[in-house]
This record gives structure tokens, sequence and C-alpha cells, in this order.
């Protein structure tokens, strides 16, 4: 009889895993800290150790249930600090004879395990059943369309999982209900605070840890409030049911100065890592509304989330990569700035965003895609740097839901895959649904000047600049219709005003990901002291 190396992963941590099914008796179940997978980005210390506390917690519980488990911690000292080497030593170790493993979250993992398949200690690769769709599922959905949108998906996702559906016909008779979610939030506005979850022994060694090893990460372990264990993201979900769902849709787009969270779930985390299944969070969300506690547009809104955009952007990941992670059809190719890494700049959107990045590991939709994303785009950002940077600074951050995001929604770097447009903004946008500027030295209503709002020049610029691949675009018609209506003295103070932006701007190459590992792996007592990163201008 076959003995396997079950091999879970950091975001796996679910009893459900297709490879915890019916295991031999004498089956080894392993989890493995490997620096390698903390610093080949910067991860926040907050991601880091909620995936390890989790991983822990989920160790111990497959302990309790029976299963014979093999957890190798960080400061292991015969840790191979890499997942697959590690991987393969614990199975030479246990005299196994196949590692078994379900698809992991990045391409670059899943290349590595197939290389691996017809190895003497052969690798046996499983589907990731606890989505509602797979890969070969998105596959079939997009063979012979010429466009691969959203809302299309999103309806046969409807229809074939009976979600807020009356029979054959969406409830409410409208299948998207976004128009209804694009409230600013009203002043005074009291928003619930979210759960605080008990720190028990493990999670306090593990903060310790990672305060040792990861200490020099952008972000703070102050405050670490994420949930663990299923137990802690079961109270979260019920959080946001109760109190949050009602108001989640009218207010999803609003931004706050002071409120990081407002009415969204911050639930994508826990989803990401297994303690909550996708089913369970779409099927409550739906008994709220037939039961009355919460509103059409809110539930509708929230389901596309999971059962729209989550199985969208995994579909569009898996089918498009490695080519996909290539694209960058506006030709972006500046660093990133200085800013997203140390907060320092004028701009008050752009500060609080990443200041609450910086303590929460968290900022929300809007503030990524509008705040955050938007300058990155208006500013040239090349997509790798700015995908590593999402990809190393959110807690709920796995490769395959992150890079769809960046280089089709906030980039446009797909061409027009994902999104028919880019989501390019003035300073306008911001004073509408946020109250930052009313805190920022900057005039919103300003294009030019000292006081102007460096997003409005920036927003007239990059469309300038690339009137050549956008300018046909139908959506944008009407835009560089006021374009072309502008005088030129205008247009050229405007250009002015930008590029002088621009060549202040502070760029940074900051964080590079094998000094960062080489740092790791020297704290944990494996690698000489690495040479001092370098930053530059």
């Amino acid at each position: 009889m076959s003995r396997p190396l079950v091999l879970v992963l950091g975001d796996q941590l679910c009893l459900e895993l297709a490879s915890l099914h019916d295991l031999p008796d004498d089956a080894v179940v392993a989890l493995c800290e490997v620096a390698a997978e903390s610093t080949y980005v910067p991860h926040h210390p907050q991601k880091i150790a909620l995936i390890l506390a989790a991983m822990r917690h989920f160790a111990a519980e497959l302990r309790d249930r029976g299963y014979r488990v093999h957890y190798s911690a960080l400061d292991d000292p015969d840790n191979a600090q890499a997942l697959v080497a590690e991987a393969e030593r614990l199975a030479a170790l246990h005299g196994c004879d196949e590692i078994r493993a379900v698809r992991p979250g990045e391409w670059r993992l899943w290349q590595a395990m197939k290389e691996r398949e017809a190895a003497a200690l052969p690798w046996r690769l499983l589907e990731d059943d606890r989505f509602y769709s797979t890969p070969d599922d998105f596959a079939a959905w997009a063979a012979g369309r010429k466009s691969l949108r959203l809302e299309y998906f999103y309806r046969e996702q409807r229809r074939r999982t009976g979600l807020l559906m009356e029979g054959d016909a969406p409830a409410g008779g409208k299948w998207n209900y976004d128009h209804d979610n694009r409230e600013p939030l009203p002043a005074n506005l009291a928003v619930p605070e979210p759960p605080r979850h008990g720190r028990d022994a493990i999670t306090e060694a593990v903060l310790a840890l990672v305060a040792e090893h990861f200490g020099e990460h952008f972000g703070t372990l102050d405050g670490f409030h994420w949930p663990v264990t299923r137990r802690q993201a079961l109270v979260d979900l019920r959080h946001f049911l109760d109190q949050l769902l009602p108001g989640f849709g009218r207010y999803q787009d609003a931004i706050s100065d002071d409120e990081p969270f407002l009415f969204h779930s911050r639930l994508a985390a826990a989803l990401n890592l297994g303690l909550l299944s996708p089913r369970e969070l779409c099927e409550g969300a739906e008994r709220e509304y037939i039961e009355g506690r919460a509103p059409l547009n809110a539930v509708e809104g929230f389901i596309r989330q999971i059962l729209g955009w989550r199985e969208y952007v995994r579909g569009l990941y898996w089918t498009r990569m490695p080519h996909y992670k290539r694209g960058n059809i506006l030709g972006a190719d500046q660093a990133l700035p200085a800013c997203f890494w140390n907060g320092d700049t004028e701009l008050r959107c752009l500060r609080r965003a990443i200041e609450m990045t910086r303590d929460n590991a968290y900022a929300h939709h809007i503030q990524r895609l509008m705040v955050t994303g938007n300058f990155a785009l208006l500013c040239d950002v090349a997509p790798e740097a700015l995908g590593d940077w999402y990809l190393a600074v959110y807690a709920d951050a796995c490769e395959w839901v992150e890079l769809p995001n960046v280089l089709g929604m906030v980039l446009h770097a797909d061409g027009g895959l994902m999104g028919s447009k880019p989501y390019c903004a003035s300073g306008r946008y911001i004073d509408r649904m946020s109250d930052h500027c009313r805190h920022c030295r900057f005039d919103p209503k300003q294009v030019t000047g000292e006081r102007a709002c460096p997003l409005n020049s920036l927003y007239w610029h990059f469309l300038e600049r690339h009137a050549e691949t956008l300018s046909s675009n139908p959506r944008m018609k009407l835009i560089y219709g006021s374009l072309g209506r502008m005088a030129d003295e205008k247009r050229a103070a405007i250009r002015d005003q930008a590029d002088r932006f621009l060549t202040a701007l502070p760029r940074t190459t900051a964080w590079h990901a094998e000094a960062a590992g080489q740092r790791a792996l020297h704290l944990a007592g494996y690698a000489p002291e690495p040479t001092p990163r370098e930053e530059t201008p």
C-alpha cells in the first residue's frame, strides 16, 4: 500500500482539502514554514504571522483528529527553507513513496511541483475543489468568446448555483445592483468595531518569531487582529452578517480618512487560507436577504465579489499564465514611488491608504483600485513593481487573485482582456467619495498651480500620453473629446505641471527578494549577514 506524504500549504487549511480524503493510516501530513515563501517579496509581518499562526493551529487540530503530522518550523535546524526541497526531505525521512499536493495559489509553485511528477519520489497533484469552479470550467466557458467580461461569467455562475435566483430569473429582476452601491459615507455615521481575537500561546510565539525574523519588512505587528482558527473566522463571519452586511452595498465604494474597515467584510484573508469556504459566505449572505435582514443590493454585491469576481480572476489567472504576467500594453516602466514604502507624501488620500496598509495589512478595494492603484497608473509604474508591492503588503494577497487585479483592473496592462477601460481618475473622484480632501493641502478643483491636486494634471497627462492606445476606446470617447477641445495653452500648462511632479517624485527599488530572503535565513542561523539593501531615487 502506498505511504504518501501529504503536503498542506498555508492557504489550504481546510479539513475538506482533496488531499486529506481517504488516507492510509500511516500517511504523513506535512506543513512547512520556509523562509523562501516569506521573503520572495517582503510580506507584511502581519501577513506572515497570520499564515504561520493559522498553520500551527491547523496542525494541532489535525493531530487532535488522529492524523500523523510533521510540522517544519522556520527555525528547525534541518529545514531546507524551500517548499519543494523540504517536502522531499520529509518524504525521505518518513519513508514515503509519493508526495500528494493540491494545486497551490501560485503558478511558480505549480510548475515546480509538476516538474517533479515523474521524479524517483513522484508528486501526485490534485485539483483544488474548494472553489465553485475549476480552471477547466473557466477554460470551457471562455472557449470561442471574443470578450471575457465578468458580467457574463457571473450570470452563468448564478444560474449554475441557483444563488439569488427566482426560477430562471435573478432575484429582484436585475443581475447587478452596482449602481446602488456608490454612496459616499455620511458625516458622523457610526461604523461597528471589528472583533478582537484573543492570542493564545501559539499565536504569541509566532508573533515573537515574526518580529525577530521579519521585523525589517514594511508594516507593524501592533494591533494584530486576524483570525487564526476556524472558530475565530466564524466569529468574523457572524459579525459581518449581523452588523456590516446591511450597509455593505451602499457604502462599498466610500473612503474614510479615519475608518480603515467601514462596512467591508475583511473575510478575504480567512477565505483564502481555507478557514472559511466560499459556499458558507454566499449562502449565509443569501439567507440574510431571504429572511429580510439585509437589502438585495448589499447581498448581491457581496455574492458578486465571491461567486463572480473571485472565481473569475482565478480562472483567468490559471488559463492565461505564464504569459499573462508579462502583460504591459501601456508600456509602463517606472519604479515604484518611494512613498509606497514610507508614506511620505503630501497627497492625503495616498498617505492615509499607505498608513492604513502599514498598520493593518489591509486596505479596502476602492483604496487599492482608486487611490494607490490610480496613482501608480498615472505615474506609469511597471506592472511587476506594483504587483510585487500588492502581493507583499496585504494579508489577503495571493498571486492568483492579486495579479489579475493589478494587471487587468489597476493598470489596464492586459490590453482590455478584463476591463473595457482603464480605471483612471482625477482628484474630483477622491473628493466625491471620501473626506480626505478636506484634510489635504491640495485643492481637487484646481488643475494647475501651487495648490492644485497633482492627480488632476497627472490624469490629463496620462490621457494625452496614451492617446494613441486609448482614444479609440468607445468608453473613453467623451473624455478624449474634452481633451481635444482643451486650449493648447492649457494643455501645455497641465503637461508642465505633471512633468514637474513626476520628475520630482522619489522612486525606489526598495526590497529585493534575494536580499530579503538572505536576511531571513541569516536570522534563522543558516546564512551570513547579507549586504544592506540599496534604494535609488
